[in-house]
Order: structure tokens, then sequence, then C-alpha cells
């Protein structure tokens, strides 16, 4: 399957509970930690499983749906990448989280469909909404992980001198970025 077999659409409220369809399973050996504008590289074994289709905890399908929920309620807009009839990527843009700056609060693609362009077309509709929403910058609360900063810092993003502290509260071990979209 090809990045250009995937269908990208906008996801009803009711379609969120389909989040556990997605499977965020990665190998993670390197975790940044976020020091200004510099990152410091830190060896280990932090894997991510699979939500827990059953549970209630914070890495539970029905944790991610609440926060999906949350989102869209607060007026965010869900894009979901479709290989067929299955979500294997969702992504999700609250315009105006400050005047002119949205945020990127959420942006998983399913391990196996990793590589292939399904993060890039969703983070690249997500930057379209957030424009023509009349934002002119977006943030993104990172998980530390090598591959997702590396993502991110390959769509444009630039790390935040200092983060935004409503951002910083929620997740202060994340890596937190931003960047322009005037351009």
């Amino acid at each position: 399957m090809t990045a250009g077999e995937i269908e990208i659409r906008r996801l009803s409220r009711e379609e969120l509970s389909r989040v556990g369809e997605i499977d965020r399973t990665e190998r993670i050996d390197v975790l940044y930690v976020q020091r200004g504008t510099r990152l410091e590289e830190r060896a280990g074994a932090w894997s991510a499983r699979a939500w827990d289709p059953n549970g209630q905890g914070e890495h539970s399908v029905a944790a991610q749906q609440a926060t999906l929920e949350h989102y869209v309620d607060a007026g965010a807009t869900a894009l979901g990448a479709f290989a067929a009839e299955r979500l294997v990527g969702i992504g999700l843009v609250l315009p105006h989280l400050r005047p002119g700056v949205a945020q990127l609060p959420f942006l998983y693609v399913s391990d196996g469909f990793r590589a292939m362009g399904i993060g890039r077309r969703l983070s690249d509709e997500l930057d379209r909404v957030a424009r023509e929403a009349g934002d002119t910058e977006i943030v993104v609360s990172a998980t530390p992980s090598k591959n997702t900063v590396r993502f991110y810092l390959g769509r444009g993003y630039e790390l935040m001198h200092e983060p935004l502290p409503e951002l910083f509260e929620l997740e202060p071990d994340d890596v937190h970025m931003r960047k322009s979209l005037s351009g």
C-alpha cells in the first residue's frame, strides 16, 4: 500500500471511538530532554505498547477517545487516514489556542503504516485547517522520542526557548515546538 492509496478525511465526533484501530506500538531507544532550544539524548528502553482496549488508564483506548472528544468539543478539527476502511492515522488541530496560534494536540500513525508519508499528509492538512482559521503559527508538545521529534523537525517545527505555560503544565516532559504557518 502507498500513501496515495490512503484516504484522508474529516472525522465526525462519533467516529472518534475508532481511535482503538490505531496501533501506537513503537520501539523507543532514545528520548530527548529539552533544555531551551537544545536537546539532550537519553538512551534506554521506553517502547510504547498498543493502547489498552479494555482499561480506563492513561494509555487506554477509552482515555484516548476522551482526549479526542475534549479537543473536538473545544473546537478542534479531527482528520483520519484510512487504508480501505481501517483507520491508520489520526490528527487534530485546535485553532486559536491563543490569538493567531493553533495547537496540534494529537497525531498518530499506526505501526506498519509509518514512513509512508501518511503523517506528512495529515500534518499538511492540519496546517491548512489552521491557516484557513486565521492562525499564523502552530505549536506541538511532542512525545520526546527520537522518531517523533525528528518527524516534527523535518516538518519545519523549531524548538521553543520557552514552552507555552499551559502546555508545559500538561506535558512537562514533552518537546515543545512551534512552526510558522505563513509561507
